[in-house]
């Protein structure tokens, strides 16, 4: 199974005050994705507030993206977690609820070693039985994954990519240096035509939830080599970019989300509605692209 291309991280539509799972909104969401051309759909990733949904409530939304999806596009679910147990668990899940692979975070706050993250991710990709794609994102976690470990981990069959999101372009060319045919990832809209420019084969996105069509439409512009057309394209959607991330993901994201009337404006505590400042940034961004 490839991932590549343009793969949605998405949003989890909430109702009741945040108490339940919209799987209608969910529904429709995923049938607007696939209907832009986006390359794959991402369940219960932390944009889709994976740390404060139930064990059921993952499978239940994956279940539903797998059916939506029904093998038009490929789904990866979000299995991270601090315990390599429950992550275990939630790849077992993902498997049995249909999903074509898992998106593994790195453990955050107990910052394992490198040979603790190598272990965790080998036995996700024993145990899970689903191909695996590692994720770095060091400035949320508080441990990186790095390069020599990718490497060795990268001989692993069943772990076939990287979401890279160090926000480093000099991270990307180490990686594609270290682990030569494995599959990098941008993990930061803000950065990924540039990676796409140093070999990196896709965006795992949280831009494309309120704007897949123009994302993909990037991607297809780099892939027939018409680079001005994506800069130019890269540089308008730049201030959606800068607004989706003026507060912690996904607060933005799903503001983004209820102003264009694809989902409700529901969080679940710890996160809180963005402030005035952001949701005005959100809007101009979104204006501005002829979205709203």
């Amino acid at each position: 199974m490839s991932f590549t291309g343009v793969l949605t991280a998405l949003v989890t539509p909430l109702g009741e005050g945040g108490r339940e799972v919209d799987m209608v909104a969910l529904g429709e969401l995923c049938e607007r994705q696939i209907a832009a051309g986006v390359h794959g759909l991402i369940p219960c990733g932390t944009t889709g507030e994976s740390p404060t949904l139930s064990t059921a409530e993952q499978v239940a939304v994956v279940r539903k993206v797998v059916a939506v999806a029904n093998k038009r596009v490929p789904v990866l679910a979000g299995a991270g977690s601090s315990s390599t147990a429950h992550a275990v668990e939630l790849a077992r899940a993902a498997r049995e609820a249909g999903a074509d692979g898992v998106l593994a975070v790195t453990p955050y706050y107990n910052r394992p070693t490198q040979a603790g993250l190598e272990a965790h991710f080998r036995a996700i990709a024993s145990e899970g039985e689903l191909p695996v794609v590692l994720y770095n994102v060091p400035g949320r976690t508080g441990v990186d994954l790095l390069p020599a470990t990718v490497a060795a981990l990268a001989r692993e069959p069943r772990i076939v990519a990287i979401k890279e999101a160090t926000g480093s372009i000099g991270r990307a060319q180490q990686l594609l240096q270290a682990a030569p045919g494995f599959t990098v990832l941008s993990g930061d809209d803000v950065t990924m035509l540039a990676l796409w420019a140093v070999g990196a084969r896709g965006v795992i996105s949280v831009l494309s939830n309120p704007a897949p069509r123009e994302t993909v439409t990037l991607w297809d512009h780099v892939q027939a080599g018409r680079w001005a057309e994506a800069r130019a394209l890269n540089l308008r959607l730049q201030p959606l970019c800068d607004a989706l991330f003026a507060e912690s993901n996904p607060i933005p994201v799903k503001f983004a989300m209820s102003l264009l009337g694809q989902a409700r404006l529901e969080y679940r505590l710890p996160l809180t509605h963005p402030s005035a400042k952001v949701q005005d940034q959100l809007g101009d961004a979104l204006k501005g692209l002829g979205l709203l």
